[in-house]
């Protein structure tokens, strides 16, 4: 009997030694650092051998708002890549690290599914080549660092009222939100109130993600602000001298990793940010890296496209110079479905009216994609129980928008099942027709960037925010970050700040809560309604199912 399961698809795999898929790409296995014989990372020597060869194509792959029905975006980049291939075209996949958080929580892992999946999936959704352990590590050493300092006399007259960073670890953890540390006496310090962020939030994992280099790096950490003091002046990482130790501990881990499909063919995952609290992207490193080894690179970015790839537009591709050649949309019947008022448990049957309602979504999605001049292409994810007439509404439905749109049986079909949308958008990508611009300037009040966002992505009427944070806006304007672009951390689950209103919602408002100035990765983050950047575990956490069988294996992950 044919392996049915992910994880048993991906256990059946035949993978190739890395070296062999680092050959095909032109990388010499001196210049690969092997985690065994399926992952490594590629050598900064090599990356720097490719800089003046020129660039391929860039391929966004995003989302419509993400249901729990799923909408199968990692497993579309996969599957993607592989239909490019099989075409003739020599592409990689850009995927982001799994987090630890969603693994053992409520979305388990993050690797693709059923014949579009990157191997070795349990490396990946685990410990991979520790990168993520390794940015955990740099952001808690500067914590100690800060407390340290303190605690032997603060020549820098740091004000413990107005110590900004926080800590972070790799797991979802809600008890850690807010905390009260260095109780217990003199000897453990001076206690205040601080707290933990998940990794993926930290502001360490976001320069991680957009430095060009390790020099790049050093300096962007160098330009975090971490403090104030009593006057009000900033204290910065450099303060501490502590660039110099997390550089250190971020070596090996800025390295891209090199991976596989489960047709062989190369996979870049690096960094991982979430889309939803953080700017949701892979590393910048990997992307230009691929750019110059294939004649396609396809990247995916987190979360729906009114998040994860606003900020692919807005912020990566704003500070790497990158210009994507087209966008494909990923959507299934059963997410538009729940989008048009039906119940999970219901859809499973026909219902062509809710598939109509919900397609206004899709519709958003596509008229914002077009806002940054790219064109947009539809990749209906299939499942068994969508119907004839179903996927006939949703084609007629882009087919009035003048948008392609393709059914997609990558998940069923690997490669064989994305041949045609690959065609489209190779076609797309080679004609130039894409003519990318950002949303916004850096010009434009830091203010103004949110409501531009708020209006133009999420279809709402305004912002709004309380006294105390207009004026941390206009603060961090005089102190020069005006320019900054602004990372949106809202919820995934709709438009709009409220994760109950489905569909395409408008006549709200976007509740900015909270303003955090991101100095080294060079934006602000801008926290709307109740979202968190310490996420916690469901009621029945995915842990609960993950344990090693009597042979040994990992059973529950996936």
């Amino acid at each position: 009997m044919a392996p049915k399961s992910d994880i048993e698809i991906a256990r059946a795999a035949d993978t190739h030694p890395i070296q062999k898929i680092g050959e095909r790409l032109g990388i010499p296995s001196e210049s690969l650092m092997l985690y065994g014989p399926t992952k490594a990372k590629i050598s900064f020597d090599h990356i720097e051998s490719l800089r003046d060869k020129p660039d391929g194509k860039l391929i966004l792959v995003t989302a419509i708002t993400p249901t729990p029905a799923g909408e199968g975006k990692t497993t579309m980049s996969v599957g993607l890549a592989d239909g490019l291939n099989r075409i003739g075209k020599n592409t990689i996949v850009c995927l982001r690290e799994p987090s630890l958080g969603p693994c053992f929580g409520m979305k388990g892992g993050a690797a693709g599914g059923g014949y579009a999946q990157v191997v070795p999936m349990e490396d990946i959704n685990l410990h991979f080549t520790g990168d993520l352990h390794a940015i955990g590590a740099a952001h808690n050493l500067l914590s100690a660092l800060i407390d340290n300092h303190i605690y032997w006399g603060n020549a820098l007259g740091i004000d413990e009222r107005r110590v900004t960073w926080r800590r972070a670890m790799d797991m979802n953890e809600r008890a850690l939100r807010d905390i009260v540390t260095s109780l217990g006496g003199v000897a453990n310090g001076f206690p205040r109130q601080t707290g933990f962020d998940i990794t993926v939030a930290s502001e360490v994992m976001a320069i991680f993600c957009l430095a060009n280099d390790l020099k790049d790096l050093q300096d962007r950490l160098s330009r975090i602000v971490v403090a104030y003091t009593r006057e009000r002046k900033p204290i910065y990482c450099r303060d501490l001298m502590a660039q110099g130790p997390m550089t250190t501990l971020l070596k090996d881990a800025l390295m891209p990793n090199l991976v596989q499909t489960l047709e062989n063919n190369p996979a870049f995952i690096h960094g991982g940010p979430f889309a939803n609290i953080a700017h949701g992207c892979n590393s910048v490193l990997a992307t230009t890296t691929a750019l110059k080894l294939a004649d396609y690179v396809v990247t995916e970015a987190g979360f729906g496209a009114d998040l994860g790839a606003e900020k692919f537009f807005n912020i990566k591709c704003r500070k790497a110079g990158l210009r994507p050649a087209a966008v494909v949309i990923v959507a299934t019947v059963r997410a538009l479905k729940m989008h048009g008022g039906v119940a999970r448990n219901k859809l499973g049957e026909e219902n062509v009216e809710a598939v109509k309602k919900g397609l206004e979504n899709l519709g958003r999605h596509i008229a914002n994609v077009r806002k940054f001049s790219v064109p947009p292409v539809v990749g209906i994810n299939q499942f068994t129980a969508d119907s004839d007439a179903e996927i006939a509404v949703v084609m007629d439905y882009c087919q009035s928008l003048k948008t392609d749109s393709f059914l997609c049986a990558h998940w069923a079909d690997g490669g064989a099942g994305t041949q045609k949308i690959a065609a489209r958008v190779a076609e797309i990508a080679d004609s130039g027709v894409a003519d990318f611009k950002l949303l916004y300037d850096d010009d434009m009040s830091l203010w103004e960037k949110i409501r531009t966002i708020a209006r133009e992505i999420y279809g709402a009427d305004d912002a709004i925010a309380d006294a105390a944070v207009m004026k941390q806006i206009e603060q961090y304007e005089a102190d020069g970050y005006g320019k900054f672009p602004v990372c949106m951390a809202k919820t995934q689950y709709s438009f709009s700040a409220d994760p109950d209103l489905k569909g395409a919602p408008s006549g709200f408002s976007v509740p900015v809560r909270e303003v955090r100035l991101s100095a080294g990765a060079e934006f602000l983050v801008v926290i709307c309604g109740a979202i968190m950047t310490m996420p916690g575990l469901p009621r029945t956490p995915a842990a609960n199912s993950i344990h090693i069988n009597d042979d040994g294996e990992i059973e529950g992950l996936f």
